[in-house]
Protein backbone atom coordinates (compact mmCIF):
# COMPACT_ATOMS: atom_id res chain seq x y z
CA UNK A 1 0.00 0.00 0.00
CA UNK A 2 1.32 3.28 -0.60
CA UNK A 3 1.31 5.95 2.43
CA UNK A 4 0.94 9.81 3.27
CA UNK A 5 4.43 9.82 1.46
CA UNK A 6 3.81 8.89 -1.83
CA UNK A 7 0.71 11.71 -1.72
CA UNK A 8 3.60 13.86 -0.11
CA UNK A 9 5.84 13.06 -3.82
CA UNK A 10 3.08 13.79 -5.74
CA UNK A 11 1.73 16.92 -4.76
CA UNK A 12 5.54 17.90 -4.54
CA UNK A 13 6.35 16.54 -8.67
CA UNK A 14 2.79 18.78 -9.15
CA UNK A 15 3.98 21.70 -7.77
CA UNK A 16 7.98 21.34 -9.15
CA UNK A 17 6.13 20.23 -12.65
CA UNK A 18 3.10 22.79 -12.69
CA UNK A 19 4.26 24.68 -15.30
CA UNK A 20 6.07 22.31 -17.89
CA UNK A 21 3.95 20.45 -20.40
CA UNK A 22 4.84 17.46 -22.53
CA UNK A 23 6.67 18.14 -25.73
CA UNK A 24 4.71 18.70 -28.98
CA UNK A 25 1.31 17.97 -27.16
CA UNK A 26 0.39 20.64 -24.67
CA UNK A 27 -0.45 17.69 -22.16
CA UNK A 28 0.09 18.86 -18.48
CA UNK A 29 3.83 17.48 -17.93
CA UNK A 30 1.92 15.97 -14.54
CA UNK A 31 0.35 13.12 -17.02
CA UNK A 32 3.22 11.52 -17.95
CA UNK A 33 4.48 11.54 -14.47
CA UNK A 34 0.98 9.61 -13.55
CA UNK A 35 1.63 7.21 -16.25
CA UNK A 36 4.91 6.00 -15.49
CA UNK A 37 4.21 5.69 -11.49
CA UNK A 38 1.12 3.81 -12.78
CA UNK A 39 2.99 1.42 -14.95
CA UNK A 40 6.06 1.54 -12.40
CA UNK A 41 3.43 -0.18 -10.07
CA UNK A 42 1.62 -2.37 -12.30
CA UNK A 43 5.27 -3.95 -12.89
CA UNK A 44 5.58 -4.68 -9.05
CA UNK A 45 7.26 -1.15 -7.60
CA UNK A 46 7.50 -0.33 -3.86
CA UNK A 47 6.66 3.09 -2.50
CA UNK A 48 10.09 4.11 -2.44
CA UNK A 49 10.14 3.30 -6.34
CA UNK A 50 6.64 4.77 -7.27
CA UNK A 51 7.45 7.45 -5.64
CA UNK A 52 10.94 8.01 -7.71
CA UNK A 53 8.67 7.29 -10.66
CA UNK A 54 6.73 10.18 -9.77
CA UNK A 55 10.03 12.33 -9.33
CA UNK A 56 12.21 10.85 -12.24
CA UNK A 57 12.95 14.27 -14.15
CA UNK A 58 12.71 16.50 -11.36
CA UNK A 59 16.60 16.70 -11.04
CA UNK A 60 16.90 16.88 -14.86
CA UNK A 61 14.19 19.37 -15.41
CA UNK A 62 13.35 21.41 -12.28
CA UNK A 63 16.82 22.56 -10.36
CA UNK A 64 19.57 20.23 -10.66
CA UNK A 65 21.66 19.71 -7.29
CA UNK A 66 19.17 21.59 -5.42
CA UNK A 67 16.30 19.19 -6.22
CA UNK A 68 18.33 16.65 -5.20
CA UNK A 69 19.13 17.33 -2.24
CA UNK A 70 15.30 18.35 -1.33
CA UNK A 71 14.49 14.87 -2.90
CA UNK A 72 17.04 13.64 0.08
CA UNK A 73 15.61 15.58 2.56
CA UNK A 74 11.94 14.88 2.11
CA UNK A 75 12.28 11.31 0.96
CA UNK A 76 15.45 9.77 1.55
CA UNK A 77 18.49 8.21 0.07
CA UNK A 78 17.02 5.36 -1.77
CA UNK A 79 14.49 7.52 -3.73
CA UNK A 80 17.47 10.04 -4.20
CA UNK A 81 19.89 7.20 -5.83
CA UNK A 82 16.69 5.89 -8.19
CA UNK A 83 16.10 9.09 -9.14
CA UNK A 84 19.93 10.33 -10.08
CA UNK A 85 19.82 6.63 -12.06
CA UNK A 86 17.21 7.98 -13.95
CA UNK A 87 18.52 11.40 -15.02
CA UNK A 88 20.80 12.36 -17.51
CA UNK A 89 21.91 15.45 -16.73
CA UNK A 90 21.93 17.68 -14.55
CA UNK A 91 23.28 21.07 -15.46
CA UNK A 92 22.52 23.67 -17.25
CA UNK A 93 22.75 24.07 -20.27
CA UNK A 94 22.53 19.97 -20.61
CA UNK A 95 25.48 18.65 -22.40
CA UNK A 96 24.55 17.57 -25.99
CA UNK A 97 21.91 15.37 -26.64
CA UNK A 98 24.05 12.42 -28.53
CA UNK A 99 26.88 12.42 -25.86
CA UNK A 100 23.66 12.65 -23.15
CA UNK A 101 22.24 9.74 -24.47
CA UNK A 102 24.84 7.35 -24.88
CA UNK A 103 25.99 7.81 -21.53
CA UNK A 104 22.78 7.06 -19.93
CA UNK A 105 22.51 3.74 -22.15
CA UNK A 106 26.26 3.22 -21.03
CA UNK A 107 24.99 3.39 -17.09
CA UNK A 108 21.65 1.17 -17.83
CA UNK A 109 23.42 -2.54 -17.94
CA UNK A 110 25.18 -1.30 -14.21
CA UNK A 111 22.28 -0.11 -13.01
CA UNK A 112 20.49 -1.42 -9.81
CA UNK A 113 16.79 -3.07 -10.30
CA UNK A 114 14.96 0.03 -9.12
CA UNK A 115 16.61 2.00 -11.59
CA UNK A 116 16.10 -0.52 -14.57
CA UNK A 117 11.95 -0.58 -13.35
CA UNK A 118 11.60 2.91 -12.83
CA UNK A 119 13.87 3.85 -16.01
CA UNK A 120 12.36 1.39 -17.92
CA UNK A 121 8.46 2.68 -17.03
CA UNK A 122 9.08 5.97 -18.12
CA UNK A 123 11.12 4.46 -21.50
CA UNK A 124 7.43 2.53 -22.02
CA UNK A 125 5.35 5.28 -21.34
CA UNK A 126 7.46 7.71 -23.82
CA UNK A 127 7.44 4.64 -26.36
CA UNK A 128 3.73 4.08 -25.97
CA UNK A 129 3.16 8.03 -26.35
CA UNK A 130 5.08 8.07 -29.72
CA UNK A 131 3.75 5.19 -30.81
CA UNK A 132 0.42 6.94 -30.52
CA UNK A 133 1.09 10.05 -31.34
CA UNK A 134 3.20 8.67 -34.72
CA UNK A 135 -0.18 7.32 -35.74
CA UNK A 136 -2.03 10.57 -35.88
CA UNK A 137 0.94 12.58 -37.10
CA UNK A 138 2.79 10.84 -39.24
CA UNK A 139 6.39 12.15 -40.01
CA UNK A 140 5.76 15.22 -38.19
CA UNK A 141 6.17 13.95 -35.12
CA UNK A 142 10.18 13.47 -35.46
CA UNK A 143 10.41 17.47 -35.25
CA UNK A 144 9.11 17.48 -31.93
CA UNK A 145 12.56 15.13 -30.92
CA UNK A 146 16.41 16.21 -30.80
CA UNK A 147 17.33 13.47 -32.65
CA UNK A 148 14.68 13.47 -34.82
CA UNK A 149 13.39 10.41 -36.45
CA UNK A 150 16.87 8.93 -37.02
CA UNK A 151 18.13 9.29 -33.81
CA UNK A 152 15.13 8.78 -32.02
CA UNK A 153 14.86 5.59 -32.94
CA UNK A 154 18.30 4.58 -32.40
CA UNK A 155 18.03 5.65 -28.64
CA UNK A 156 14.90 3.55 -28.23
CA UNK A 157 16.47 0.52 -29.46
CA UNK A 158 20.01 1.23 -27.76
CA UNK A 159 17.98 1.39 -24.69
CA UNK A 160 16.44 -1.72 -25.39
CA UNK A 161 19.28 -3.28 -26.21
CA UNK A 162 21.02 -2.06 -23.03
CA UNK A 163 18.36 -3.01 -20.96
CA UNK A 164 18.33 -6.42 -21.94
CA UNK A 165 22.03 -6.81 -21.03
CA UNK A 166 21.06 -5.80 -17.41
CA UNK A 167 17.70 -8.46 -17.46
CA UNK A 168 15.00 -9.65 -19.01
CA UNK A 169 12.01 -8.85 -17.46
CA UNK A 170 7.94 -8.42 -18.49
CA UNK A 171 8.42 -4.52 -18.34
CA UNK A 172 11.09 -4.59 -20.96
CA UNK A 173 9.80 -7.11 -22.84
CA UNK A 174 7.09 -4.95 -23.26
CA UNK A 175 8.91 -1.88 -23.99
CA UNK A 176 10.80 -3.93 -26.93
CA UNK A 177 7.55 -4.98 -28.40
CA UNK A 178 6.29 -1.21 -28.44
CA UNK A 179 9.77 -0.20 -30.46
CA UNK A 180 9.06 -2.89 -32.61
CA UNK A 181 5.98 -1.67 -33.69
CA UNK A 182 7.37 2.17 -33.96
CA UNK A 183 9.92 0.69 -36.04
CA UNK A 184 7.81 -0.97 -38.42
CA UNK A 185 5.70 2.15 -38.94
CA UNK A 186 8.87 4.09 -39.59
CA UNK A 187 9.86 1.77 -42.28
CA UNK A 188 6.67 2.07 -43.94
Amino acid sequence: MLSERFTAALTYATQLHANQVRKGSGVPYVAHLLGVASIALEYGANEDEAIAALLHDAIEDQGGAATREEIRRRFGDNVTAIVDGCTDADTTPKPPWRERKEAYIAHIPTASPSVLLVSSADKLYNAQSILKDYRILGESLWERFHGRKEGTLWYYRALVDAFKKAETTVIIEELERVISQIEVLASK
